[in-house]
């Protein structure tokens, strides 16, 4: 594969002119949070007191739910942020696409690669690019593959190689075997991909890798129409309470603290309202703060359980938050560390490392929603605003926040590592690929 990671990507001026404003909004921002509140100059605040935001009825939608049920958009003067709930990921992208002028929404809660898919162009209507922005990481860990009740003899966990005899049985007795995800070259299809091909079974050969939206796996694993799915919480533990199937492992169990959603939004409403973007930032930061504390796990899960956010009972969302999974095929554990992650200890979890999207882009070349020639770095370069997320950090009044662009070298659970610095040779190491 061509190396990417050198090429500089130009700025155009409008982008160039977004940063200076920025950086002149965090300064008004730090300002004025040493002022009684709502004291400010006349007509210094931000450019709307609102935005049309999405999301799905997932977890790690939560901060977006507590910002506004906590009173954090407010906080920050920007009231009037909707918190629309999307029907799927597919859903997600048509209304991205309208915005929020058009009936459509202007940002929110979305799979991380789908920033890159977006602005590609790859997974849009006649291929029209929709530039985005990734402004923060929403949360680390705390998806799932599950597996229907009928394997519980394989005694599959980690290794999802003891599927494979299972599968190539029910294979030739002209039975399908069917794998779901949420959204082609998002996070859950790329998880579920990693597992099975690390277990030698190949997500585009053995099997009909369908997509499904999140609140409807339960039903269609009820009703037998899947072997497995990857999918974010409550729907594992939903589907281990209603004695369905089983979590084989958790995806902080295949890549510990990996990232999951984001908070995205169009380029071209956060290039207009820049310091609304940051007022946002700042009340969705500070949600995540709240989000990663234990003590407010109970009442996080009954408030995003209620019926106008995901309509789910309390029980199917409040053990794994905490840390407590039943895996549903005789193993437990408490307290673990494999809990959903918003803020981490000084922010990390929310921070939008670059080399994290790198990774997601390179794992896309590998499955195909990416050509091998495509230029990883002016993608990551163009898509991802960590400047804005420090001058909103700043903003709050923040220290010792994360520098840089790379967390480093990621391992897997299979042995194989990721180097930012060199993703060509993570690609070589890969048996199971669509790319040669």
């Amino acid at each position: 594969m061509k190396r990417t990671q050198t090429t500089t990507l130009s700025m155009a001026p409008g982008r160039r002119a977004f940063l200076k404003g920025a950086g002149a909004t965090a300064t008004f921002l730090a300002a004025k949070a040493l002022l009684p509140a709502g004291a400010h100059a006349a007509g210094s605040g931000p450019e709307v007191t609102g935005a049309r935001l999405g999301y799905i009825a997932l977890t790690d939608s939560a901060p977006l739910i507590i910002a506004k049920e906590k009173g954090f958009f407010a906080k920050y003067e920007v009231p009037d942020v909707a918190i629309e709930k999307q029907a799927s990921w597919g859903a997600t992208r048509d209304n991205m696409a309208l915005g929020g002028g058009a009936g459509g929404i202007d940002g929110g809660h979305i799979l991380r690669p789908k920033v890159h898919l977006y602005s590609s162009g790859a997974v849009m209507q006649n291929g029209q690019k929709l530039p985005m922005y990734t402004l923060l990481n929403l949360n680390e860990d705390c998806q799932g593959i599950s597996v229907a009740q009928e394997y519980a003899e394989t005694g599959v966990k980690l290794d999802s190689g003891a599927l494979k005899e299972a599968f190539a049985r029910k294979k030739a007795s002209g039975k399908d075997v069917t794998a779901a995800m949420t959204f082609p070259g998002g996070t859950h299809d790329l998880w579920i991909r990693y597992w099975l091909a690390a277990g030698g079974i190949d997500p585009d050969k053995d099997l009909n890798l369908i997509v499904v939206p999140p609140p409807q796996m339960v039903a269609n694993m009820k009703v037998g129409n899947m072997d497995c799915f990857c999918v974010g919480e409550p729907w594992n533990e939903q589907l281990v309470n209603q004695k369905i199937g089983f979590t084989a492992a958790t995806t902080g169990e295949i890549w510990f603290r990996h990232p999951e959603k984001v908070l995205g939004m169009r380029a071209d409403w956060v290039d207009k309202h820049p310091k609304a973007t940051l007022a946002i930032l700042m009340a969705v930061m500070e949600a995540q703060q709240w989000c990663e504390k234990q003590e407010n796990k109970q009442e996080m899960a009954e408030i995003i359980g209620r019926r106008q956010w995901y309509n789910v009972p309390v029980k199917d969302i409040v053990g794994r938050i905490k840390g407590d999974i039943n895996y549903g095929n005789g193993r437990t554990v408490a307290g673990s560390d494999l809990r959903m992650k918003f803020w981490g200890e000084k922010g990390e979890t929310s921070y939008p490392w670059k080399s994290l999207d790198t990774w997601f882009m390179i794992e896309n070349i590998r499955w195909g929603k990416f050509p091998a020639s495509v230029d990883v770095k002016a993608m990551v370069d163009a898509t991802n605003r960590s400047d804005l997320w420090l001058a909103a950090a700043k903003g709050l009044g923040l220290a010792d926040l994360p520098a840089g662009d790379s967390r480093g070298v990621e391992k897997f659970f299979d042995g194989k590592t990721f180097d930012p610095e060199n993703p060509s040779a993570y690609l070589d190491s890969l048996a199971i690929k669509a790319v040669s």
